[in-house]
């Protein structure tokens, strides 16, 4: 079973007032293309970009500092959104039982918990589609703006994306709608009008849709955690330098005569930075989670630990919102693997790297860092509620 995602970039900035896609409008460091297409690092194979043909370029461009794990496609967009997505399913070779999932790039703040969501609907009954409860009333209108009726709201949703179909499903279903005419504003509409039944899960609010130039502002507060209620951990730890072990910091491997004592792979940074993600949250310490006592975790990568750290803090409703890291070392120099050690926490907590910072210090030949028996290191995460 494949992911592939069919990525629409093709609409213009008209209702934003930008003389160009809003796609490629920066926001917060980042462009939205860029942000849409991140947030799919750890759920795709494959990916296809339908926009506008002499936009690709430029999209290629604001992505080309992403370190994607997936290959990108680029197709051209149609008249309709719906020919958009037609066109992004064409250029797929997909089996029946892969899963298709459609999203709309202007949604840049789609998270990864929505994401995960979809994808197991996906799996357990054939389609999955992210929706939030209608919070205001509703009045269906006719052609002269007087009210004909008012819908009960308790079983109406505004619905997000991405959507997510198998592709036995999804295809042979926007193929017949292609020739028999019809026209939906979402690929769920060409489901219900084939009367196949479609899996409502949980939205959120966050994954707003940049329509609007107020939209922009609230984006911003949102990338920034002002909408979120933040808090602060802090982390340490210390492990001792011995022979025969693999020095690794930050999940990097750092050539090296000795190399640190632990359980697990002893990396004391990852492990101190756990601490700081933990304890923002309440939720003790990786003693507590990762014993030293257990076998499970004996020689264990402490990157592993990270992501399992990730999802602890995710089923308390938090996430990590930054990080700073820094490492006590009188030898070896670190400055040249810092920036992959930058990328590796950054992927792990999914994360943009401007928001990871690691550093390394020496203590002028003083303590035990100094005398090189060990190396420690701290660390200070902030969390921002989910």
């Amino acid at each position: 079973m494949k992911r592939y995602v069919i990525m629409l970039a093709g609409g213009r900035g008209t209702r934003m007032n930008l003389p160009y896609n809003k796609a490629l409008l920066s926001l917060c460091g980042k462009t939205v293309i860029q942000r849409s297409i991140e947030a799919f690092c750890s759920f795709a194979d494959e990916m296809i970009i339908v926009s506008h043909a002499d936009e690709q370029s430029f999209i290629q461009e604001s992505i080309s500092h992403s370190s994607l794990p997936f290959p990108c496609r680029y197709v051209c967009g149609g008249e309709t959104r719906q020919e958009s997505v037609l066109n992004g399913l064409k250029a797929l070779n997909t089996n029946p039982e892969d899963i298709i999932l459609v999203h709309d790039a202007a949604r840049c703040l789609v998270d990864p918990m929505l994401i995960e969501r979809v994808i197991h609907s996906v799996e357990t009954c054939g389609t999955g589609i992210p929706g939030i409860p209608a919070s205001s009333t509703c009045k269906i209108c006719n052609a002269d703006h007087l009210v004909v009726h008012t819908p009960d709201r308790t079983n109406l949703y505004e619905i997000q994306t991405p959507q997510g179909f198998t592709a036995g499903t999804l295809l042979p279903v926007a193929l017949n709608a292609f020739r028999d005419g019809i026209e939906c504003t979402d690929d769920a509409g060409l489901l219900e009008h084939y009367h196949i039944p479609v899996k409502v899960v949980p939205g959120s609010p966050d994954n707003i849709k940049l329509t609007e130039p107020q939209d922009i502002a609230r984006a911003k507060s949102i990338i920034q955690g002002v909408a979120h209620t933040m808090r602060v951990g802090m982390g340490y730890d210390v492990h001792r330098l011995v022979e025969g072990r693999k020095l690794i910091l930050c999940g990097v491997e750092i050539p090296f005569e000795s190399g640190l004592l632990g359980h697990s792979d002893a990396d004391v940074a990852l492990h101190a930075l756990m601490d700081a993600m933990l304890g923002a949250c309440a939720l003790g310490d990786i003693g507590k989670h990762f014993p030293d006592t257990d076998d499970r975790y004996k020689g264990i990568s402490s990157v592993h630990l990270l992501q399992e750290t990730v999802r602890i803090i995710r089923d308390a409703g938090y996430k990590a919102a930054n990080a700073d890291v820094t490492i006590v070392a009188q030898k070896p120099k670190l400055l040249p693997y810092i920036p992959q050690m930058i990328s590796n926490i950054a992927s792990v907590l999914n994360l943009p790297e401007d928001r990871i910072n690691v550093k390394a210090t020496t203590t002028e030949k003083l303590g035990f860092e100094g005398r090189m028996e060990g190396i420690s290191s701290y660390a200070v995460c902030t969390v921002a509620e989910l």
